[in-house]
């Protein structure tokens, strides 16, 4: 048995997860929406079709993954969890892509994300009641995010020897290992588990519970933490747009909390498609650059015709993907926590 047969058959193929589907919305074809891909993992599982069909292989992987089908569903379809399962048994030893391969093997050695600490200087603080979760991208490129969250709430325990979440393992086809990596983790974290990564919070609520995980902007708002000053350009209050973290918002259903946070140091703009994958998900944008590049292309669009100073990310891969998309732009990419920072100085 490759899938959950109650997941998989949960699926009523109504259509309505179509619209809400970007890569769906690049091709017009059947097989590259949700309710497409459902029907190929239906023959997969009765054996219609081998693992190595071709079409099989191209869309477990052109999926984004990134779960907009789900809050739309009236069945409760749980995409997010079949698609793991597919690429479990898809995407075994040399069938998964090396890149995935080798990310995998890196984020998964304790010392080599210590490593990365000591040369790139994130946060470091002890004996607080409540942690702030290091990202494994996130502490090797953008360091200064968790300084950021750091500054704005200096009662987070951050401590250095904490390993990988698992959800890249969780989404390159070893979701039993990701499942373990995350319950490492909750143990080596004590308390509730604070995250900058959307992604990361998502992947960690789905086997540490709901009540033990909170994303950022989410537990400063409960805890009332409102931030002091405003973000200023020019003389005037910053123009600031938001890209939603589509695991953040698709499987957690955080959305208020940062449009509430940047309000209260800015000029909030709400981009049409905030909401839209951005094509980071993930391994995605290096796995295929070239369609994660189409996908963003209509959302840079946006942000230039919203006349926007800065565009905000809750998830590390989105912020990379931004700043990327941005360069040579007058708009900066920023993560919330550096926004927050930049009222307060």
């Amino acid at each position: 048995m490759i899938f959950d047969d109650e997941l998989l058959e949960r699926c009523i193929s109504c259509g309505f997860c179509l619209p809400a589907c970007p890569t769906y919305a690049l091709t017009g074809e059947e097989a590259s929406s949700p309710r497409g891909r459902i029907t190929l993992m239906r023959a997969l599982e009765t054996g219609q079709l081998e693992p190595d069909d071709p079409t099989l292989v191209e869309q477990s992987s052109f999926c984004l993954g990134c779960r907009a089908c789900e809050p739309v569903c009236p069945a409760g379809v749980q995409y997010g969890n079949l698609l793991e399962q597919w690429r479990d048994h898809q995407w075994r030893g040399r069938d998964r892509p090396w890149l995935a391969r080798v990310l995998m093997a890196v984020v998964a050695r304790r010392w080599l994300l210590r490593l990365q600490g000591l040369v790139r200087r994130h946060a470091r603080a002890r004996g607080r009641a409540e942690s702030l979760m290091l990202g494994c991208v996130e502490r090797g490129l953008y360091p200064a995010v968790s300084r950021a969250a750091l500054r704005i709430a200096p009662d987070l325990n951050v401590p250095a020897n904490q390993g990988c979440c698992g959800a890249l393992h969780a989404h390159n086809g070893e979701s039993g290992r990701g499942a373990e990596l995350a319950r490492e983790l909750g143990k080596r974290l004590p308390g509730t588990i604070v995250t900058t990564a959307g992604g990361c919070a998502a992947h960690l609520t789905a086997h540490l519970g709901r009540d033990r995980v909170k994303e950022f902007s989410e537990w400063l708002v409960e805890r009332n933490a409102w931030p002091d000053g405003e973000v200023r350009v020019d003389g005037r209050r910053a123009r600031v747009a938001l890209q939603d973290s589509c695991h953040l918002r698709n499987g957690m259903g955080v959305t208020r909390e940062p449009r509430e946070l940047i309000k209260a140091v800015a000029d909030y703009v709400e981009l049409p498609n905030a909401g839209s994958c951005c094509g980071a998900a993930g391994t995605y944008s290096l796995l295929r650059p070239a369609d994660s590049r189409e996908v963003l292309a209509p959302k840079l669009a946006e942000i230039e015709s919203a006349g926007v100073d800065y565009v905000v990310a809750v998830n590390p891969g989105c912020l990379r993907q931004l700043r990327q998309g941005l360069r040579g732009t007058p708009v900066k990419a920023l993560h919330l926590a550096e926004l927050l920072r930049l009222a307060g100085n």
